[in-house]
């Protein structure tokens, strides 16, 4: 069930800046990730799914509702983490969140303790004179407490340090688990790679790849690298019709990539062959980003 639908989305700032033509399809119950560098169009495009900007062309539903000419009851739906935070007026943390409930008219405030508790959040500081982590960690925990079907988030985890944002993953999944749907902008690659479903790339306002993570987590076109005791072994097996992705010469190593299906007949091959080591080599999802962004060159 498509639960957003980002259709042909286009917001022209002139020079090259904005989105075009930005079409995505988020089902319920995924967590949806959008990667890109700074610039790219991501705070845009989820602003117009805020409801924040119009679209000079396209539209954006979320649950059947138009995110622009029914915002309000859009936002009955959703929770939101902008990228960039700024508290209206200087209350505590406690205060905030407290606010933020009565203002949704949902939420808990002992899930909003739990959650503190586990984020180690200081819920006395006046929100002004919160670093920004802890800025971040109090917009986490209005997000989370509010029992929101949809939480929508923009870079989410900066400022959190790696503990911090293990436990944010770890949150994540358990919303997932309680089929909330989440769609969640980021640079940080490696957290993309754990949690997300499905992700979309975007550049200079496109989207360039949308991608299942399933499909790189088990990628079934393997890399393999194997360094051979001598020269002569070595430029036996480069003679062979393998499809050779690098080669170290000097350290007599050869990477190949090969479909699983293909493997047997490797190993077969390997077998007359003199091997120091062969290896699997695990292809990273900012590998693969950066493979996408050098195939739009």
């Amino acid at each position: 069930m498509v639960y957003i639908d980002i259709s042909h989305l286009t917001k022209d700032y002139g020079k090259g800046r904005g989105v075009f033509d930005v079409s995505l399809e988020i089902e319920k119950g995924e967590i949806y990730g959008f990667v890109g560098v700074n610039g790219a169009g991501k705070t845009t495009t989820i602003r117009h799914m805020m409801g924040f900007l119009n679209p000079d062309e396209g539209s954006v539903t979320i649950n059947g509702l138009d995110a622009t000419k029914s915002s309000a009851e859009v936002k009955r739906y959703v929770s939101y983490i902008p990228g960039e935070i700024n508290f209206p007026g200087n209350t505590t943390g406690e205060d905030f969140l407290k606010d933020q409930m009565y203002l949704s008219g949902r939420g808990s405030w002992e899930r909003a303790k739990e959650l503190s508790h586990l984020l180690q959040l200081d819920v006395t500081a006046k929100v002004r004179s919160m670093s920004k982590g802890m800025k971040q960690k109090t917009a986490i925990v209005s997000a989370f407490a509010s029992d929101a079907d949809i939480l929508i988030m923009d870079e989410p985890s900066t400022g959190l340090d790696p503990l911090m944002r293990d436990i944010f993953l770890d949150l994540l999944k358990q919303e997932q688990e309680k089929e909330k749907t989440i769609f969640m902008s980021s640079h940080i690659f490696q957290e993309v790679e754990e949690v997300c479903d499905r992700v979309a790339v975007i550049r200079e306002g496109k989207i360039i790849e949308v991608t299942d993570m399933e499909n790189i987590r088990y990628n079934k076109n393997k890399i393999y690298r194997m360094e051979f005791k001598s020269l002569e072994e070595f430029e036996r097996f480069l003679s062979l019709s393998y499809q050779i992705k690098r080669v170290k010469a000097e350290d007599l190593q050869v990477f190949v990539q090969i479909h699983d299906e293909n493997i047997n007949h490797l190993i077969q091959d390997l077998k007359s062959f003199d091997l120091v080591y062969f290896k699997e080599i695990k292809i990273p999802f900012e590998d693969y980003i950066t493979d996408a962004f050098k195939e739009e060159v």
